[in-house]
């Protein structure tokens, strides 16, 4: 069996908490190890020659795409893995990297996508998962883009796996991105589609919702084929109207994507949110159980599992309680266990089994 070579290009900086754990994951796996510094003042360089000794400065721009693509052109493997500081490579995905490692080189692999598990709830259930690009072969010479937030532009067959990469963050949010985007438009660049999406994504998740909205309806009209990032764009609108309140329009921009594309799960999960708030509960009821048959599109590289999972369930039982139908609310909540055994935000069915027994004795 042939095995690739890979390298694995990182760019850093300040990363002395993470960065160890990050290697320690993956060292082994790797024929090459680059490590790119845009200015670290703490261990991080220290950490990496623990590793490497192909160690390089770049001096920050704005600009982490050209970070990523310097890190890129010292790459000397056939093929090429990126990570950030924060992520680890869990032990399952140790072992299918090894195997992938004989088939990059007979399959003609020139981009493997893997799971990116982002972001997880207080008992580390993860609550956003998307595909990203993770594995790609260097004479493709494909390019990052973007100023943040910066995507691989692959062409060509993708192949997609199951393999998890975990982002463990440790650092605070900033406001660093988001001030890299408002120098850009102060400067008059011209923002890529992405940076457009991107830029209402900070908006919103520094509260700012109406220019959020504003920047999420610029992409929407730009003449983007991605039918992704145009149903996630409608999503964030659905969120941004549920936060003024304003539910018609809420329930506007939902409904607008099942004009692109099947439905999605997060977007009927939204739909029975709106309603319950209405309260008008079996309209909540019947969105809630529609997102409850809907698979993971295969393809879709944002997704929020427990739309797919436990939560509509949990909604539903939620919805059944205030309709004082227990026993269909408990049918819900056990549902909801199977997905996540013992955790809070499965209601007690304690609560549920002594509601219905003195239901049933006030009944007779």
């Amino acid at each position: 069996m042939t095995m690739a070579t890979i390298s694995l290009c990182m760019i850093v900086r300040d990363e002395e908490e993470v960065l160890d754990r990050c290697l320690a994951s993956i060292a082994d796996l790797v024929d090459e190890i680059i490590i790119v510094d845009t200015g670290s003042t703490d261990q991080t360089k220290e950490i990496a020659k623990k590793y490497t000794d192909k160690i390089f400065d770049f001096e920050w721009i704005d600009d982490f795409s050209a970070a990523r693509n310097f890190s890129f052109s010292k790459a000397t493997s056939e093929f090429i893995m990126w990570l950030d500081a924060d992520d680890i490579v869990p032990e399952e995905s140790r072992k299918q990297i090894l195997k992938l490692k004989g088939k990059l080189i007979p399959h003609n692999m020139e981009c493997v996508m893997m799971e990116y598990e982002y972001s997880y709830d207080e008992e580390g259930n993860p609550t956003f998962a998307h595909r990203r690009e993770r594995i790609v072969k260097k004479e493709c010479n494909f390019q990052w883009v973007g100023l943040v937030h910066e995507i691989l532009e692959v062409t060509g067959v993708v192949f997609v796996t199951n393999i998890v990469i975990k982002h463990l963050k440790t650092k605070p949010n900033t406001d660093r991105n988001i001030k890299i985007y408002e120098k850009a438009i102060e400067e008059g660049k011209d923002l890529t589609a992405r940076d457009v999406l991107h830029y209402a994504n900070e908006c919103f998740d520094h509260k700012k919702h109406r220019e959020a909205i504003e920047w999420y309806q610029k992409f929407l009209k730009e003449d983007s084929e991605n039918v992704d990032e145009r149903i996630y764009a409608y999503l964030k609108l659905v969120d941004c109207y549920i936060h003024f309140q304003q539910y018609d329009q809420a329930l506007k921009y939902g409904l607008y994507t099942f004009q692109l594309d099947t439905p999605r799960a997060e977007i009927c999960c939204r739909l029975g949110y709106i309603y319950e708030f209405k309260k008008e509960i079996e309209k909540a009821i019947s969105w809630y159980k529609i997102a409850t048959v809907i698979d993971i599109p295969g393809q879709s590289v944002y997704v929020q599992q427990p739309c797919y999972t436990w939560l509509p369930h949990i909604q539903i039982c939620a919805c059944y309680m205030s309709l004082g139908n227990l026993e269909k609310a408990k049918k819900h909540n056990d549902m909801a266990a199977k997905y996540i055994p013992n955790s809070s935000y499965v209601t007690n069915n304690e609560k549920i089994l002594e509601e219905m027994k003195s239901k049933n004795n006030a009944a007779t």
